[in-house]
């Protein structure tokens, strides 16, 4: 009877370790499988990223570099970018290539040129890739527009030194700080006038790239400037022609006969209107009739007003010189120019720039010495009051109303944001 169960035991364990040797080989063999089908996956997915990854390589255009030498100098060969040259003249004229544009160059992680991309503007891309069917060297060409959104925000900032910085530290571009100086600038003069503490809002449209960059602005529909306790306000009105301007909340236009300043940002007063002043290189006291500001070199000038020039050229003393005649008698002057962006008998619109800021002529360091006459009469620039241009008329009066009170109240909420909100 024993030897029956011993027996019995010995074939319960053989059976046992059958079926576990049995489970044991399937499950490997399932691991083993699955093992096969990740590594199968794996080599579809790098086939995959090796075909469809692209990586991009970007670079700014240089000044005076063509399409053709600017995609040799990212690294294609001159057999590919006289090909791709070719292929983009019937889609793009290169006589529009300008510096500063943005171009990329795509390859895939195995280094093969897959496309190239040149932004046109912040609304158009020009792409190029290789056309499929050819041998190599054949591509194709088109351009797409660059998808974007528009949307209006609120802008508010505190100036601590500069306008431009204040400006960056609300998180946009000093564009907008040059903007409000085109703005206000018929009434302060951003050289002399903003304080430490001086506060700004903006209402402007701003246009964003999917990942979020931005891609430029647009229309800025009210502004205020908080110069030293001092607001001033401004909004975008298109009167009934549909001529646009900035008006004050009271319907006063802010443009003026004249700019406050012939330049835009940062320049210092370095000597004022005088009947009698110490000539730094001629060693005598004679009349200063006009101002000087101390600026860099290259440093843009602007006209003050609309006008003619009467004279663009280099005359004596004065270095390179530009007078401009104006309406009701007044001409202005801007000497030692280093550079004379316009001719005589041209006509120049206020803000337009007419030359750079030199040190032509009798100057011991760059500068702009600016005067301004009026009917043959040396005038005080700084001390001269200015004459506003028209206001909203009457028959206006409530459409520029209904956009005050649309855009005003926006505005002085715009203060109590963060640095910029919807």
């Amino acid at each position: 009877m024993r030897r029956i169960l011993h027996i019995a035991l010995y074939v319960v364990l053989a059976i046992a370790g059958s079926t576990t040797v049995f489970v044991t080989l399937r499950d490997r063999a399932a691991a083993d499988a699955e093992l096969a089908n990740q590594v199968k996956a794996a080599a579809l997915q790098a086939q995959h990223i090796a075909a469809e990854t692209i990586l991009y390589t970007s670079t700014r255009v240089l000044p005076g570099v063509n399409f053709t030498d600017s995609l040799r100098g990212v690294g294609l060969d001159p057999m590919t970018a006289a090909n791709i040259t070719v292929s983009v003249q019937s889609v793009f004229d290169l006589r529009h290539f300008h510096a500063g544009n943005l171009l990329s160059v795509g390859r895939s992680v195995t280094g093969t040129l897959r496309a190239v991309r040149y932004q046109i503007d912040p609304d158009r891309m020009l792409y190029v890739e290789p056309q499929s069917g050819k041998s190599s060297g054949g591509f194709q060409a088109h351009i797409q527009p660059i998808p974007s959104r528009t949307e209006i925000i609120a802008i508010a900032g505190t100036v601590r030194d500069s306008l431009f910085n204040a400006v960056i530290e609300s998180g946009e571009s000093p564009e907008l700080a040059v903007r409000m100086a085109e703005i206000f600038g018929w009434d302060l003069d951003f050289y002399s006038d903003p304080r430490v503490g001086d506060t700004f809002r903006l209402l402007v449209e701003k246009k964003s790239y999917v990942d979020g960059q931005t891609a430029g602005y647009g229309r800025i529909f009210a502004a205020e400037y908080n110069n030293a306790n001092h607001p001033y306000q401004a909004v975008l009105f298109h009167d009934a022609t549909g001529s646009p301007g900035y008006y004050g909340p009271d319907g006063g236009a802010l443009q003026k006969a004249f700019l406050r300043s012939p330049l835009k940002f940062a320049a210092p007063i370095t000597s004022h209107f005088s009947k009698s002043r110490f000539h730094p290189i001629l060693k005598t006291y004679r009349p200063h009739l006009g101002i000087d500001y101390g600026a860099p070199t290259g440093t843009p000038v602007q006209s003050i007003g609309n006008g003619r020039v009467l004279s663009a050229g280099y005359s004596g003393g004065s270095g390179n010189l530009v007078r401009i005649q104006h309406s009701n008698g007044y001409e202005t002057m801007y000497m030692h120019l280093s550079r004379i962006l316009v001719h005589p008998g041209e006509h120049v619109e206020a803000g337009q720039r007419i030359g750079l800021v030199g040190m032509t002529g009798l100057a011991t360091g760059p500068h702009l010495d600016f005067r301004i006459l009026q009917n043959g009469t040396y005038r005080n620039f700084q001390m001269l009051h200015l004459p506003p241009a028209e206001p909203v008329t009457r028959k206006d009066m409530t459409a520029f109303t209904e956009v005050r009170d649309k855009w005003m109240p926006m505005l002085a909420s715009a203060g109590n944001l963060s640095a910029h909100a919807r």
